[in-house]
């Protein structure tokens, strides 16, 4: 957390503030149940470290979260019994982040489940491609 920031909803759950449901919990990171969830064992992985974008993250924290994510979805599958799961972390509002604090969801999936997806891709020009794939590549 930089001076003076305030305590995200999730710094306030890793607090004990405010009650949650854990189902794991180690130095560096917390997993919970959502209390809002959009299916049953919808968990958020969240880093102790306040920050915002996932970007923010120190390395550290950022590949312990690499590591567990994994673990930490196969323990809901087999709580659920659902077979597929969507692991989504958003950052930033046009993202659809709700929460000022790095948080990870893993919902569980069934075919009959009616959340749907939407991915609304569109062909991009190999040219297009080659000059934006260069200029992330450059770091630019």
């Amino acid at each position: 957390m930089g001076a003076g920031a305030e305590p995200s909803l999730f710094t306030r759950i890793i607090r004990g503030e405010i009650p949650c449901q854990r189902v794991f919990e180690n130095e560096r990171l917390i997993a919970f149940l959502d209390i809002n969830p959009l299916a049953e064992g919808h968990t958020l992985v969240v880093p102790k470290q306040q920050a915002e974008r996932f970007e923010q993250l120190s390395e550290d924290v950022a590949a312990e979260i690499g590591r567990r994510l994994g673990e930490i979805a196969r323990r809901v599958l087999r709580a659920t019994g659902a077979a597929d799961y969507n692991l989504l972390q958003n950052n930033g509002a046009a993202a659809g982040q709700v929460v000022p604090h790095v948080h990870f969801h893993i919902i569980p999936r069934r075919a009959s489940d009616g959340l749907g997806y939407r991915w609304p891709a569109k062909p991009a020009s190999p040219d297009a491609l080659a000059r934006l794939a260069e200029k992330i590549a450059a770091g630019e």
